[in-house]
Parts: C-alpha cells; sequence; structure tokens
C-alpha cells in the first residue's frame, strides 16, 4: 500500500515546478548576490524578481518584504522588534490564547524582560472576541498579534475588523498567516495589518525559507552585511527564494481551482464519516479548506494516529510543533470542548496533491479502527 499523506497543514509536497525552477541556483546560477560580477548579478535578478512576486501575491509593494528563514523566524523579529522599537511609548502587547508557539513563547520571552501579556479569550469556535479586544487595549499598548487562521482548527479570523481596532488605539498589528498565505487571498492592504508572517513550505515551497511583510522599516534582526537592507544580514539563499516565490505564484493562480477541490474532498470525507455513525464533533468554523480538526469521543487521538500510521496514513492530532506532547493542545483548551471528546482529536488537512481515492481510504480507516 502507497503512503496516503493528509497533513498538509503541518507541511506541503514542493511542487515539482518549484524544484524544478530552484535547480539552476544550485549548480548554474551559484554566484553571492553581494558580488557586482556577473554571475553575481543573476543571483541578485533572481532575488529581486522574487521579492516583486511575493509582494504582489500579497498586495504589498517589494521593499516592504523581508526574506526570513521561515514562520518562527518571522514572528520572532515581528514581536521582538516591535518590542524594543517602542519599548519607551510602552510595554503591553495583547494576542490570542490560541497562537502558534512562536507566538505565545516569544511573548513569554518578552515577559521575562519586563514587558505586560494579555492572553485574549476565544469563542467555542475559536473566534476572537472584538469587543474583548477593544476593553483590553490601554494607553501604553504597543502591538496586537492575532493569527489569520489556526493551524490546529483552521478558524479564520477577522483580521480586518481586529487590525482597524489596532490602528484606532494607535497600536500596531501583527498576524501570524502561515498557514493562510497560498490557501486563501491575502492581501495585506485590505487586511490593514502593519507586518504579517508567512512561510514556503505551508504552500508547496522549500523548507527554511519564509518572509516577513512589514508597513515601514523595522529593526535589524541580525548585525553584519547589507542584505534585506542591512536588517537581516547573511548570504541569500538564492534557491529557496526563487522557489517560494515560484510556489506562491502556482499557488495563488490556481487557488480557485484547488480550494474548489479540495472543499469537494472535504465534503466527500465528511459524508461518509456521518453515514457510519460515528460520534465526533468538528471544531471550528469559517475553516481554512481541507483544515478538519475532528474530535471523537471516549477514544485517544494518539491511538488514532498510530493506528493510521500502521495502514501508512499520515494524520496528526495538531501542531506538528507539538506532536512529542500527548497532552490535550492548548487550542482545544481554549475552545472548552466537552471532556468526552477531548483526548480523541485528530487533524486532517487535505492538500491540492490528494485524489477521492485518499479520502474514501482514510474514512473507512477510521470508522474500522473506531468501530472495532
Amino acid at each position: 500500500m502507497e503512503l496516503i499523506y493528509l497533513d498538509n497543514a503541518a507541511t506541503t509536497r514542493t511542487d515539482e515546478r518549484v524544484v524544478e525552477a530552484m535547480l539552476p541556483y544550485f549548480t548554474r546560477y551559484y554566484g553571492n548576490a553581494s558580488t557586482i560580477y556577473a554571475l553575481g548579478e543573476e543571483s541578485r535578478k533572481a532575488v529581486t524578481r522574487a521579492r516583486d512576486i511575493i509582494a504582489a501575491g500579497i498586495g504589498a509593494k517589494p521593499e516592504e518584504i523581508y526574506f526570513t528563514a521561515g514562520g518562527s523566524e518571522s514572528d520572532n523579529w515581528a514581536l521582538k522588534a516591535t518590542a524594543e522599537a517602542y519599548k519607551e511609548k510602552g510595554k503591553h502587547i495583547i494576542t490570542s490564547k490560541i497562537e502558534h508557539h512562536a507566538i505565545l513563547h516569544t511573548c513569554e520571552y518578552l515577559e521575562r524582560r519586563g514587558f505586560e501579556v494579555t492572553y485574549l479569550d476565544v469563542d467555542e469556535n475559536g473566534i476572537v472576541d472584538l469587543e474583548q479586544l477593544k476593553a483590553s487595549i490601554r494607553p501604553d499598548t504597543i502591538l496586537i498579534s492575532i493569527m489569520t487562521a489556526n493551524n490546529e482548527i483552521g478558524t479564520i479570523q477577522p483580521i480586518a475588523e481586529l487590525s482597524k481596532v489596532a490602528r484606532e488605539y494607535g497600536a500596531r498589528f501583527h498576524t501570524d498567516a502561515v498557514q493562510a498565505v497560498g490557501h486563501i487571498p491575502i492581501d495585506v492592504k485590505d487586511l490593514g495589518v502593519s507586518m504579517l508572517s508567512a512561510s514556503a513550505h505551508k504552500f508547496n515551497g522549500p523548507k527554511g525559507i519564509g518572509f516577513l511583510y512589514s508597513a515601514g522599516e523595522i529593526p535589524n534582526l541580525i548585525d553584519g552585511g547589507a542584505q534585506e537592507k542591512g536588517a537581516r544580514a547573511g548570504t541569500e539563499n538564492v534557491a529557496a527564494i526563487v522557489g517560494m516565490a515560484v510556489a506562491l505564484e502556482k499557488n495563488c493562480l490556481e487557488m480557485k481551482a484547488n480550494t474548489k477541490k479540495i472543499l469537494r474532498l472535504e465534503k466527500l470525507l465528511i459524508n461518509r464519516l456521518n453515514a457510519s455513525g460515528l460520534d465526533y464533533i468538528r471544531n471550528g468554523t469559517n475553516q481554512l479548506p481541507g483544515n478538519l480538526s475532528l474530535s471523537f469521543a471516549d477514544v485517544e487521538g494518539e491511538m488514532l494516529l498510530h493506528r493510521m500510521d500502521l495502514k501508512k496514513i499520515c494524520i496528526s492530532t495538531g501542531s506538528a510543533c507539538d506532536s512529542v506532547n500527548t497532552q490535550v493542545s492548548h487550542v482545544i483548551k481554549a475552545i472548552g470542548l466537552p471532556e468526552k471528546y477531548e483526548k480523541g482529536t485528530i487533524r486532517i488537512s487535505l492538500g491540492k496533491n490528494n485524489s477521492d481515492e485518499d479520502v474514501l481510504m482514510i474514512a473507512d480507516a477510521l470508522i474500522q479502527i473506531l468501530k472495532d
């Protein structure tokens, strides 16, 4: 039996067109983009083209795109740099209880350095309460960071409404859009955000490369050379940057078709499970296409994961970054799931490479395991 991969929220298979676009920058155009001779010029042009493509993909200006090593670095940079730059104005930061650990652990770091962080509650679907946000803002609030779409339950937040509140109170607004970019339409101007994080491996690009959008200059992350306008020194990973740009461009161009296919597969899976009579809850609302957080009654999600793995089917119990921790995730706790369903939570995340056969096989495998 061939492997069936249904954990696209953890990472995606690199698009073959992306790999093809990257290859010349390992062997033929391998020059350092900071050098002035012709070989370096080819690399420099490739980086410039990639920046233009990525900016266009999210409605930004090229000079507002900073290349990073991925989503976690982008999140760290956004929060730590803002805290440092605005600490004279205030030391209050607002985020939510269901953020990725790249945000939550960075907030803990800042708390140890004298900043105060307010963690907003969410409702049973994982939505941040707009009125609670307004009530939490203070004169010394310098930053609000709310993720665009949750990586575990797929819920999409009303970012434009939330960022509007931040602007009204003079606070900067950052969104971790790692799970969303390349999968749903993103326009930073429409969203009204100050900063946005993204990572290529979530939208069929290579691992180890991402970007941070910042409206306006941002304090240095790494001192050294003049790369990224002197804000992040280090020789550019040209091949990965090229690959990220191609991946985002392809996913944006094919987004409507991909979404249509994935939603059809999602419906096929849900209908199969519903017909079986299994006792389960689907978590979240207005979810990312293909992101299914399913909580089954009176069962261990870890057991389901291992039994599915024996059948060569890859799913997860939640965030891949926390897969070794078998306790109930902070997201599931935050939405107040009934106790009988908490531990039976799994995440199935469909991608553009999945088929009807994949979906039917996973549904039948789950039904068989749960009814044994």
